[in-house]
């Protein structure tokens, strides 16, 4: 028995009928193009990522400059 109750044998079977609908060529072909499209969906999320972290870092060098300007402020209004 195999995962989800279905057995080896099903298994066979259905992948048996998908060769025999698609052919090789089209199989081979359909992996390829799943594969470049699961390397590009990586690709993506890795610039995502990278383009989070330098976003935050962003707003954190803003978050400091902007506490450090008021002291300098009132220093002005000060002299």
């Amino acid at each position: 028995m195999g995962a989800s109750g279905i057995s080896i044998w099903q298994l066979l079977i259905v992948l048996l009928i998908v060769v025999l609908v698609f052919g090789t060529k089209r199989l081979k072909n359909l992996g390829g193009d799943l594969g470049g499209a699961i390397k590009s969906f990586r690709k993506g999320m890795t610039e995502a990522e990278k383009a989070e972290t330098e976003l935050s870092n962003i707003g954190e060098e803003l978050s400091t400059s902007d506490e450090e300007e008021p002291s300098s402020n009132d220093e002005d209004t000060h002299h």
